[in-house]
């Protein structure tokens, strides 16, 4: 029998493009970390005492069971009441040796959503600082019930419907939990809804009712979804293995990715791609639904978004946990939409119209998988403020994949799915430098903003991110034209887009939680580069000039 090896391949495809959603809630940040200056570097650079270290999977687990058994003495430490206990949900390590342990909190052993929080210790092990997704005091009035399950039960439901599921039952009986997302912390109800969606999304609305008094309080979809219809060519390299009778998509070298056919259906894992000459896709689209074109395009999507998140965090995969994700294509009949679902832990994409436009891509991949990321680190809430955030987070990532790529046919730039054609008129879906050229999007942010979309309450961050990046006024980069503007006339100097990155991933996975707003990003942002370049460095300056540039003041 031929051994069972993995090989590279260069194959000719035709990839799809598409631009995605994001996760959860929206409240305050409150940050007390302290944190230690660093000498300026190159981004990336491992001499950047406080930047992220690379940890093994068995080390990154030692971590987190460490914390886990102490979770009576921090609890103790940072003052939690009796009833409040912290589940541990990851561990940074720096490379100082400082930690930034995530916790979920329960109190009376229900869950808290909006409990979150960071408990950032220096080397030696001595508290820092901690930051809170809520300052408000976790005590609860009384933990019985007023009213039925079934009540929130009906109207998850009737919430679920008007969004086109057809469900008539929840999925899961609703849970008692401690919502702590806004105002004060109360008893309710958790009610998660499935189905589908009016456009074939798959549904999964989470819906939180007030215990006492019945009054809905919160609603959100975890499906992150995307939109795009375009054809992207390129010849790349592929990991596959050879199993002994045929070839798969299936990349060891990089946590074990597989990409699957759904073959249209919409439900379950698929069927593994396999080939007799380890040759993939054709470069041109087919409305089969056994084309291997949009699974490559998802397996080297996917590559690339590993590559790039190792190459320049040390982070290993979505989890941070050396496994990958999965991709599934061929989704639904001429579905126009790319989704990433946690319950899955995978990325899913549609053919697009006719069949014949798959949407698969590096923008997509990279701007999908990265609200993976987000859901594992700071958990951002998809709704408000902290979805624009969320949303402005898989687009920043996004954007450095498709830099980091340097594939020629698809030249990095600061367009959010320029390739897709979504408008009909060449236009992209999204703008970095001037963000309300999509018509739609949010320049800066003002106090109407956690109204919008979280489409287009991501504006005011990714224009952030590009005055961070490039600085103000108008200057080409890959042959783009740019000309970013600033809410108060000023003239910011860019510091780059690699430590951009740098900051942006710090203030992600060391200071954000569930709930942070435009003023805890500019908080948690300032954290970051005070902690890898120093406080008053010219990176600190920089991020404080470009978030007062999109109207986001200390």
């Amino acid at each position: 029998m031929t051994p069972r090896y993995a090989r590279n391949k260069r194959i000719t495809l035709a990839a799809a493009t598409a631009v995605a959603a994001g996760a959860l809630l929206g409240t305050a940040l409150t940050t007390s970390a302290s944190a230690q200056a660093a000498a300026a570097a190159p981004a990336g650079s491992t001499a950047l005492a406080a930047a992220p270290t690379a940890l093994t999977p068995s080390a990154r687990s030692s971590l987190i069971q460490q914390a886990q058994a102490d979770v009576a003495e921090t609890g103790r430490q940072i003052g939690l009441g009796a009833e409040e206990k912290l589940v541990v949900k990851d561990v940074v390590k720096d490379a100082d040796g400082s930690l930034h342990t995530r916790y979920e909190r329960t109190y009376a052993g229900l869950p808290v959503l909006g409990g979150d929080l960071i408990v950032h210790t220096d080397k030696s092990g001595k508290t820092q600082g901690v930051t809170k997704a809520t300052n408000a005091s976790l005590k609860v009035a009384s933990l019985k019930p007023q009213i039925a399950a079934a009540k929130a039960e009906k109207q998850a439901l009737t919430a679920a419907q008007a969004a086109g599921s057809e469900k008539t039952v929840a999925d899961q009986a609703p849970r008692k939990v401690i919502w702590a997302g806004e105002g004060t912390p109360v008893l309710a109800y958790e009610t998660v809804v499935g189905g589908l969606q009016d456009d074939g999304t798959p549904n999964e609305l989470h819906v939180v009712t007030d215990a006492a008094t019945g009054a809905k309080l919160h609603e959100y979809q975890a499906i992150e979804t995307g939109t795009g219809k375009t054809l992207y060519s390129g010849t790349v390299t592929l990991n596959t293995y050879n199993s002994g009778t045929s070839y798969q998509l299936y990349d060891t070298t990089r946590g074990g990715h597989k990409t699957y056919n759904l073959a249209r259906g919409t439900s379950g894992t698929g069927t593994l791609f396999t080939d007799a000459d380890d040759i993939w896709g054709t470069g041109t689209a087919s409305s089969s639904s056994s084309d291997q074109t949009a699974a490559a395009d998802a397996a080297y999507g996917a590559a690339v978004t590993w590559d790039f998140y190792k190459n320049t965090f040390g982070r290993s995969g979505i989890r941070n946990d050396g496994k990958a994700a999965y991709s599934r294509v061929h989704y639904g009949n001429a579905y126009v939409n790319a989704f990433w679902d946690d319950s899955c832990f995978c990325m899913t994409y549609g053919d697009g119209s006719g069949n014949t436009h798959p949407l698969t891509s590096l923008d997509v991949a990279g701007h999908e998988m990265s609200h993976g990321v987000t859901s594992v680190t700071a958990g951002l809430n998809y709704s408000g403020e902290s979805g624009g955030l969320n949303e402005a987070t898989s687009d920043i990532f996004g954007t450095g994949v498709e830099f980091a790529a340097g594939n020629a046919s698809d030249a990095g730039d600061y367009l959010i799915g320029e390739k897709i054609d979504i408008n009909g008129n060449g236009t992209p879906l999204r703008y970095m430098d001037k963000p309300s050229k999509d018509g739609a999007s949010a320049d800066y942010w003002s106090s109407t903003l956690r109204s919008k979309d979280v489409h287009y309450s991501s504006g005011p961050a990714n224009h952030f991110f590009y005055l961070l990046s490039e600085g103000s006024g108008a200057k080409t980069i890959n042959g783009v034209s740019y000309n970013s503007p600033t809410y108060n006339g000023s003239t910011v100097t860019g510091i780059g887009r690699a430590k951009a990155l740098q900051i942006w991933y710090k203030a992600l996975t060391s200071y954000m939680t569930s709930s942070t707003n435009y003023k805890g990003a500019r908080s948690a942002t300032l954290s970051a580069a005070s902690a890898l370049y120093g406080s008053g460095s010219a990176e600190y300056n920089a991020v404080a000039a470009a978030w007062t540039a999109v109207n986001v003041s200390g």
